[in-house]
């Protein structure tokens, strides 16, 4: 076990009465792991630390979200390490590894925070999200409560895992004040597509879609991790197969000062991805007043206002890049998409308010 990272020892201004036992996040290692919904499990927790509550976080070895045996046997010490009194959350990249120990979970009012179903992942074989499902479909209506990323992941547990309404909750991820974005300053539109290297980003179909664009102005700077080594080869091939190569930069995994200067350096956000459980990278670069062109896949296309960006049909090449001529062809167009992207921006949730919200959740599930 280890201390939630960057977790503040304060609670000024804060009324809660009495120190709750400890919040327990459980989460498949390395919980450093830049990506969107680790980069949400550290924010909640530093923000639960904030207000004066314990916190903890534990990871899990072996093999995420399908279980091997070493990931199995992580959960089974885990779950057996931890105090009667624990407040116990549960990654949903880990979830599954638990299905053998679904009765302690139910008897300990476990909660599970669902980024998005693992079975929904994109990237899997069917084999993979069959098995992943049937996992799913069993643990997620003995869970004490659910706690969903958006409103559409949270209308989906019931529908398609069984999920009792009643124990769902949304907590949406937050943002945080930021400086509007200054821009490339170049005569050309500079785009940034933040996501992990996986197929459901999608990065494949926003590179065939600009390919379809030669004649305008643009580069493409892609920021995210490798999760897949077959899939990255692959992708890094594609800007030489169409013939773009001199216009996409694969930057690779970005920490937050570095992330800060690139949507600071950005004209356009872009993100062809297949789902998205909320959209943390989109919300981010409204925060910083950037136009957002997307696809509507999963909740992303919830937050983009029509007056900010576009959205798309997932997967699908010719219509994005109708867009996204339109975008990079007309400069007036952009400016006032740069204009109201920057005033949603400045209404999306804030996380100081988010660990507030997740607290409430875990108090409904202790109260199961």
């Amino acid at each position: 076990m280890s201390p939630a990272p960057d977790r503040p020892s304060g609670g000024e201004g804060v009324n809660r009465p009495r120190q709750a036992a400890p919040v327990t996040l459980v989460v498949p290692d390395p919980f450093d792991t830049i990506s969107g919904g680790y980069g949400y499990d550290r924010r909640i927790l530093a923000g639960i630390g904030a207000l004066g509550q314990p916190v903890q976080v534990v990871e899990l070895a072996g093999r995420h979200p399908l279980p091997d045996a070493a990931a199995e046997a992580a959960a089974r010490g885990a779950l057996a390490a931890l105090p009667p009194d624990a407040r116990i959350v549960i990654d949903g990249l880990g979830l599954p590894a638990f299905l053998p120990l679904i009765e302690e979970l139910a008897a300990r009012r476990a909660t599970a925070l669902i980024h998005h179903p693992t079975a929904l992942e994109t990237g899997f074989g069917a084999d993979v999200r069959e098995a992943l499902k049937a996992r799913e479909r069993a643990l997620f209506p003995r869970m004490a409560r659910l706690i969903a990323t958006s409103e559409l992941t949270a209308r989906r547990l019931p529908e398609e895992f069984g999920a009792d309404p009643a124990r769902i909750g949304v907590v949406e991820p937050g943002t945080d004040p930021a400086p509007r974005a200054r821009g490339s300053g170049g005569p050309g539109v500079a785009i940034l597509a933040v996501g992990s290297i996986t197929p459901r980003k999608g990065h494949d179909v926003l590179m065939r879609a600009l390919a379809r664009l030669p004649d305008l102005d643009w580069t493409l700077t892609i920021v995210g991790g490798e999760r897949d080594p077959v899939h990255a080869d692959g992708l890094r091939a594609l800007p030489h197969e169409l013939g773009i190569a001199q216009r996409v930069t694969f930057a690779g995994e970005a920490d937050q000062a570095e992330l800060d200067a690139l949507y600071d350096r950005a004209d356009l956000f872009a993100l062809a991805t297949h789902w998205e459980g909320y959209g943390m990278a989109a919300a981010e670069a409204l925060a910083r007043g950037l136009p957002v062109a997307v696809t509507a896949g999963g909740a992303i296309a919830d937050i983009v206002p029509v007056e900010a960006g576009i959205v798309s049909p997932p997967g699908d090449v010719v219509s994005l890049a109708k867009a996204l001529r339109r975008v990079l062809f007309d400069h007036p167009l952009r400016a006032a998409m740069r204009d109201a992207a920057w005033e949603a921006g400045q209404r999306l949730p804030r996380w100081q308010d988010r660990a507030v919200a997740f607290l409430a959740e875990l108090d409904r599930a202790a109260a199961a």
